[in-house]
């Protein structure tokens, strides 16, 4: 079935006019300013499995989380929404932890500067999620665990 080449309301195949919109159709008309129908989905390809694992690759998982939370084909996917506010949480800590580390250890003289401790440990969480979203199970971290359970459920 053809489209209006006009307004993209569907028209018999052999109008010469829109009901819709009154525009001549026809093989002198010109082509629609937009395509009929939905615009395809870029993350149509993307399982919910890969969208969870790359929410927690370090340091640039909270771009993969803000297209899987803005994407129509994760709206209803609690998991997936799940691993992407957890992600986004977790790159939260990853940023307070760049503002406050220096400021912390500033001041003190140590073999080990605690701010390179923590972002040890914070990379070694994000791996630990990756293994655990590449399994498909949802582990709650703490305190950023339930802030990302109650972002998903709203």
């Amino acid at each position: 079935m053809p489209f209006c080449t006009k307004c993209g309301t569907e028209v018999a195949s052999n109008a010469a006019f829109c009901g819709n919109c009154g525009a001549r159709q026809g093989a002198g008309a010109p082509p629609p300013p937009f395509p009929p129908g939905p615009a395809p989905d870029p993350l149509a390809g993307l399982s919910p499995r890969t969208a969870s694992i790359l929410c927690y690759i370090p340091i640039v998982g909270w771009i993969a989380a803000v297209i899987v939370l803005a994407s129509r084909k994760f709206k209803n996917d609690h998991a997936v929404r799940f691993h992407a506010f957890q992600g986004l949480y977790l790159f939260a800590v990853w940023l307070l932890l760049d503002w406050i580390g220096p400021i912390v250890d500033s001041g003190t003289v140590h073999f080990v500067r605690f701010d390179h401790l923590f972002r040890g440990v914070l990379f070694a969480v994000s791996i630990f999620m990756i293994i655990k979203a590449s399994h498909q199970e949802t582990y709650v971290l703490p305190i950023i665990g339930e802030l990302a359970k109650r972002s998903a459920t709203e």
